[in-house]
């Protein structure tokens, strides 16, 4: 057994010495100038543009990254393969791959205006590439919509607390934004009171937990809203989830629909505030009590995952360190390193911060701290998790994300406990820090694929393409409903690996658009730091690609078919013709990258490539 201080020491050194000294480099090499304007301030509208303090902009940029795959991840890759190569991934590939390719994607989205990393490929490699970026990142965006509604949904099954706490939390966002944007109130205080009564809200939900959806396993004290299970069987989901899951799917889908289509000041920018606060106390907590343990001594307590109950003696990793090469994940290779996303390396964070955060920076040495510091926040949310879970020591692997998930509330409740905080209230606030995150990731992702379509169509001139940039269109029918139909065959062992997979070789991609533009501004510029992440990335992630594409995914669409589950079969075909289509855009803008490069630095002896 190991104490759980050892792993969150392991990161805060790694992360330390990353943000003093990397960072600090980066910086100074991409010429962060404060004397240079901003978008946020050039272009100015009220609506996307919009200055932000830093405090408040790191906050949306940290929630909006750090969703539920920090945690879902690292809990995953941990019960497949063990804890150990989990935090090695996290602490070493964080510093070097993630925080870099953070920081990178949004300085050279502030160097264009704030446009997307789809269009500094286009900049350097023509339209055709820029087309296949925004098409590769539209479809990744359907896939995170699809994972996180899922995840919510079982969160939300599991502790019908941090629904109520959730509910709350929504509506307060909605009013702390009237206060801080429409009645121009003053910001320490609202934010103070806000935050209270978030806290509160946790409370609420504590003595009020509700459920959509009655199952035989839902607690007498929970509030049903809908009625009971037998009406709800015939929902997809239901049969591996429970019909209470199944139910609040969709409801979350809608949600990041609704949100999406809203200006960022009415519920975006006051909820990642709100979600940061949350964050910052849950995350610092949980790495405080472990430290604490060192030197305080721990009250064993009792806590309950999936029915079953543990005792927990001491802050000491209680699962084993290390299971093997192989796994019903697949694989160590590739599969620890496309599992583990969020947390180490993402590629979603550089739709976030060159869509919405590029266009709200105040002032460019903000994206030292925004950029590359916030990825390291990111990865201490994962060293938690993997903590967490090892903590607990139990969890059915083949329950997939509903017997690995439960692991992080309990764990999280036991190690706040030395706090003196009783496991039921700590348990419903870490799953309310856990839902906040994934909240806000999803409405967000929502209104960046709604940033992609309007991209790949450019200036609307057919009725098709003012309806395809209609924003309830592309928010609702484009994005979200086919997110929800790709959910529908609830295999996380396909799902999750496709949306790391995907996730990552986008990564990959913001790196090669970094890449390019250092090397079309300056002949001087080195390449190593984005070019060396950049290259190992597309190994990794194009063989799992493959790899689900070509084979586990038809196998399971086979399966399916022989069973006759019809929307297990639609959902499983679906994921490997995504697949596929993903490795096959991802190899071909990585070619047009590379001849652009090559020939800028004088060694490629062709002819430039062309935008048709």
């Amino acid at each position: 057994m190991v104490q759980i201080a050892v792993l969150v020491a392991l990161s805060l050194v790694t992360f330390t010495v990353g943000y003093l000294a990397y960072s600090r480099y980066l910086a100074q090499f991409v010429e962060l100038d404060d004397g240079r304007e901003t978008p946020a301030h050039r272009m100015e509208d009220g609506q996307e543009y919009v200055p932000s303090q830093r405090s408040v902009l790191l906050g949306h940029h940290y929630s909006s990254i750090a969703g539920g795959a920090p945690i879902v991840g690292p809990i995953t890759a941990s019960a497949a393969f063990g804890w150990l190569p989990a935090i090695l991934w996290i602490a070493i590939g964080n510093p070097l791959f993630g925080a870099v390719h953070d920081f990178m994607s949004l300085s050279a989205s502030v160097r264009h205006d704030g446009k997307s990393i789809g269009y500094i490929i286009g900049e350097y490699v023509g339209k055709r590439g820029k087309d296949m970026l925004l098409w590769f990142a539209f479809l990744t965006i359907i896939l995170v919509i699809a994972v996180f509604a899922l995840v919510v949904g079982v969160v939300f099954n599991a502790y019908p607390s941090s629904a109520t706490a959730s509910l709350i939390y929504i509506a307060l966002a909605l009013v702390f934004g009237v206060y801080l944007y429409q009645l121009n109130l003053p910001f320490l205080p609202g934010a103070v009171a806000f935050v209270a009564m978030v806290f509160a809200g946790v409370w609420v939900g504590v003595q009020y937990p509700i459920a959509l959806v009655g199952t035989a396993d839902t607690a007498s004290n929970v509030i049903v809203l809908l009625g009971d299970a037998s009406a709800f069987e015939w929902l997809p989901l239901a049969g591996q989830y429970g019909a209470n899951a199944a139910a609040w799917v969709p409801v979350i889908v809608l949600y990041g629909f609704l949100a999406s289509v809203l200006p960022v000041w009415v519920l975006l920018q006051p909820r990642d505030f709100l979600t940061s606060s949350l964050l910052y106390t849950g995350v610092g907590a949980m790495l405080l009590a472990a430290l604490l343990a060192l030197v305080v001594p721990f009250q064993p307590v009792d806590v309950t995952v999936a029915g079953e109950t543990a005792t927990v003696s001491s802050l000491t990793t209680q699962y084993d360190m290390f299971l093997g090469f192989n796994s019903d994940l697949g694989p160590i290779f590739p599969f620890l390193f496309v599992t583990i996303a969020c947390g180490t390396i993402s590629g979603f964070h550089s739709l976030v911060s060159s869509g919405t955060t590029a266009k709200q920076l105040n002032k460019e040495s903000d994206a030292r701290a925004i950029g590359y510091g916030a990825m390291l926040g990111e990865g201490l949310l994962a060293t938690t998790a993997v903590g967490a879970f090892a903590l607990i020591g139990f969890a059915d692997f083949s329950s997939g994300v509903a017997g690995a998930l439960n692991n992080f509330p309990a764990g999280g409740a036991a190690m706040l406990s030395i706090f003196g905080l009783g496991v039921t209230f700590g348990a419903a606030f870490i799953g309310l820090v856990f839902v906040s995150f994934l909240l806000t990731s999803t409405d967000t992702a929502v209104r960046l694929g709604r940033y992609m379509m309007d991209e790949i169509v450019g200036v609307p001139e057919t009725s098709t393409q003012r309806f395809a940039t209609n924003r309830y269109v592309s928010s609702g029918l484009l994005l979200c409903f086919p997110a929800y139909l790709l959910v529908g065959s609830g295999s996380w062992s396909t799902l999750w690996p496709l949306f790391g997979g995907a996730n990552q070789t986008l990564a990959a991609l913001a790196l090669l658009a970094a890449t390019l533009w250092l090397a079309n501004w300056d002949d001087s510029k080195q390449l190593l730091s984005t070019g060396l992440p950049m290259a190992l990335m597309l190994v990794v992630t194009l063989t799992a690609l493959v790899w689900i594409g070509a084979y586990r995914a038809p196998t399971a669409a086979l399966e399916a078919l022989n069973a006759g589950e019809t929307v297990s079969f639609v959902s499983s075909a679906l994921q490997s013709v995504i697949a596929l289509a993903l490795a096959g855009l991802a190899a071909a803008i990585s070619w047009m990258g590379y001849k652009n490069i090559s020939r800028v630095r004088d060694s490629y002896t062709g002819t430039a490539p062309s935008d048709d």
